[in-house]
């Protein structure tokens, strides 16, 4: 390994991950050229793919070797049928296991429209105008990791249960961390709950109103979720940064992306408290999932995955100015009318349409050539 060398792991996992991440990996190689940055890239298994081949999701050799990198370049995982995410030999064991054992508490996902892919979009180009939001969503509490959860059968039939649970230290955690966002950008945070409800939105509504007073130059407004999912198709470019629980994160932002356009538009960054050399150690993916319909066409949308890569250099690396490098590269790929199926030909949306190679070429070769 190169002296100074950044250690990257490369779970592709199921679907098409892999031919995502891929692409990733080959604009990552072009900012190395162009930075020079030296990357040390290792591939490993995950999802379905590690079941098939190793017997569990993610073995304890691959997550050894996660815990040993700087950052995680994740595709996708599952795509069959429903099942418990907390059983190791079902595929999204690993990126439950990845959250929750690497204590990556915070998922931020940011949502900018591009001009050249408004018509991408079934939202009309005048609430679009201005959209600039950033969703902050706990990862690694609520009901996604709540006990008990079960099925129960009974001489009745079948009941089920599951539980929302969240400590105040969760809460306040994941809170601070939001508020120091807003207060770099905007000063504007958004608190999403269901405290008309939920017992637990009552207590996030109470440590909100704590810790906002530690912030006096931020504006904090609280918003029911079905308000604010109303809210976000109705008037966007209201919200800067959106502060929310796991699951009420994960539904929003599947609603925002059609904002962008489509799923494959939307990265993410998974961020924990552990610092690296130059920044925090961090989980980075695109938003969307495995589409097993379209794995290994060459439709899939790469630039998610791309767009990831790039908060990667950025939270991660230290490295600002090649996140913003790949960042105008994406831009400029789609200014210039290349279009994978999914923002092809939709609402007016017109292009050139590549596959899911060409695009990632596309990108890397605007990276490698950025002054």
């Amino acid at each position: 390994m190169a002296s100074g060398a950044r250690k990257i792991v490369v779970l592709g996992g199921d679907g098409i991950g892999p031919e995502v991440t891929g692409e990733a990996v080959r604009v990552l190689r072009a900012v190395e050229g162009r930075f020079g940055l030296t990357l040390e890239i290792r591939e490993a298994l995950a999802g379905q793919a590690a079941v098939d081949a190793e017997g569990v999701a993610i073995t304890e050799e691959t997550m050894a070797l996660c815990r040993e990198s700087d950052a995680i370049l994740f595709g996708a995982v599952g795509g069959g049928a429903a099942s418990r995410p907390d059983v190791p030999n079902q595929p999204m064991y690993a990126l439950f296991r990845l959250r929750k054992d690497l204590e990556l508490f915070a998922n931020l996902r940011p949502v900018r429209p591009l001009p050249a892919l408004a018509g991408a979009s079934s939202i009309k180009r005048a609430v679009l105008r201005g959209v600039d939001l950033l969703v902050v969503r706990e990862l690694t509490g609520g009901i996604y990791y709540g006990q008990p959860s079960a099925i129960t059968e009974g001489e009745g039939g079948a009941s089920a249960v599951d539980t929302m649970a969240y400590t105040e230290a969760e809460i306040e955690r994941i809170l601070r961390y939001a508020f120091e966002l807003a207060r770099g950008r905007r000063k504007q945070l958004t608190s999403v709950d269901k405290a008309n409800v939920l017992s637990c939105s009552l207590l996030w509504r109470r440590v909100a109103d704590r810790v906002a007073k530690d912030y006096p130059d931020v504006t904090l407004r609280h918003m029911l979720v079905d308000a604010c999912s109303m809210a976000l198709i109705r008037q966007p470019s209201e919200f800067d940064v959106v502060v929310t629980e796991n699951m009420f994160g994960d539904i929003l932002t599947d609603e925002a992306s059609m904002l962008a356009g489509s799923l494959g538009m939307l990265p993410s960054a998974s961020l924990g408290t552990r610092r690296t050399a130059s920044g925090q150690f961090g989980l980075y993916e695109p938003i969307h999932g495995t589409a097993p319909d379209i794995a290994g066409q060459g439709k899939a949308n790469p630039l998610a995955a791309i767009l990831s890569a790039a908060m990667l250099l950025r939270h991660s690396l230290g490295r600002e100015r090649a996140a913003r490098a790949v960042e105008r590269a994406v831009q400029r790929a789609v200014a210039a009318g290349y279009r994978t199926a999914d923002i092809a030909g939709v609402g007016g949306a017109s292009g050139t349409v590549v596959t899911t190679r060409e695009m990632g070429e596309q990108v890397a070769k605007l990276v490698a050539g950025e002054g």
